[in-house]
């Protein structure tokens, strides 16, 4: 029992565990200011190489400007347009829907086949109604959700200006990260901070790479298909994939608004190429991408998920995973490398 209380309850894992508690409890109270900077400090990481890389041939600030440009114009680029045409496209579907609903109404009444079935205990008007209320219900929280994602742009924008000054002031804030450590410590702190950085920067890149590969999956197998629209919904899908369960379920529902009214046969083409793309993604891309760049087991990856959705609702799902490398490393660099060499 001594020899227990001597190795485990001394006093440095005490104030490491007292440290642990303080920051979840400042994570839970303070979550927004905690969202912003971990995302910040996650794409910062992922940026820092092109920047190091440039510094050779010019200063690091120019280099900064050059990559916070370049890094704000993609952003731009790709998610602008899905927005505005998801936007646009869902504002027709909404508008006419009620008539879409008016015309299968009018089929139904008066297709010779069906006259010859009693609809009389069937109030079809009152049905289709209730079917259209229900569906523009829908639409409306779909609309909603697109203007609260409007509203992250005041977070983005303070996110960009956090970058911008941590590429910027690197190796003063390496420093001053070093500095919170005694001296004999700094040496591991400066191993762990660097390992947890180069982590980082690959998760960003793993998930630029799995939704590159969705959206390549659809594009290739929509235009087998032959659909109109077809880069456009393939962006769609590969920019909302970002979010997991909710992100493919809502660009579902936006690429088959958007095709709707080219028939059967399209919708039943976006199916089947969606539900191919999300099968590749989930069994090949996403195990192999983000097994290669961040050597973690799904079931971990998962459990962080429910974590974050609970803790830090979507940015928090984003971002999971790369909060599940930051314990991982912490964990396995204090406590099992520890355990291994005793």
């Amino acid at each position: 029992m001594n020899r227990f209380v001597n190795k485990y309850l001394n006093t440095k894992n005490i104030l490491f565990f007292i440290v642990v508690i303080l920051i979840i409890a400042f994570t839970i109270m303070w979550k927004d200011v905690t969202i912003l900077f971990f995302t910040s400090f996650v794409i910062a990481c992922s940026l820092n190489p092109i920047v190091d890389k440039m510094e050779k041939r010019m200063s690091r600030g120019l280099a900064a400007s050059i990559v916070m440009t370049m890094f704000v114009s993609a952003i731009l680029l790709i998610f602008l347009p899905v927005c505005f045409i998801s936007a646009q496209e869902i504002k027709v579907f909404a508008t006419s829907f009620p008539a879409y609903v008016d015309k299968i109404d009018d089929y139904l009444l008066s297709c010779p086949i069906l006259a010859k079935f009693d609809f009389s205990p069937i109030d079809l008007e009152s049905v289709f109604a209730s079917a259209s209320a229900s569906s523009n219900e829908i639409i409306n929280h779909v609309i909603d959700f697109g203007r609260n994602l409007s509203i992250a742009f005041v977070f983005m924008i303070v996110s960009l200006i956090i970058i911008f000054n941590m590429l910027l002031d690197k190796v003063k804030l390496e420093n001053f990260y070093l500095s919170l450590f005694p001296p004999a410590m700094q040496s591991k702190a400066k191993e762990i901070g660097e390992m947890i950085a180069d982590k980082m920067g690959k998760y960003l890149v793993a998930l630029v790479a799995t939704m590159a590969g969705v959206s390549i999956v659809m594009l290739i197998g929509l235009n087998i298909f032959g659909i109109e629209y077809a880069l456009i919904l393939s962006l769609i899908t590969g920019v909302l994939d970002i979010i997991p369960v909710i992100g493919p379920t809502l660009a579902l529902i936006i690429c088959l608004i958007m095709v709707y009214k080219f028939g059967m046969g399209a919708i039943g083409a976006v199916i089947i190429t969606f539900s191919v793309a999300q099968l590749i993604e989930n069994n090949f891309v996403r195990p192999y991408v983000f097994g290669k760049f961040l050597d973690l087991h799904p079931l971990i990856i998962f459990l962080f998920l429910f974590i974050a959705a609970g803790t830090m609702g979507i940015v928090g799902v984003i971002f999971a995973p790369a909060l599940a490398v930051l314990c991982s490393v912490l964990f396995n660099e204090l406590y099992i490398k520890k355990i291994k060499e005793e």
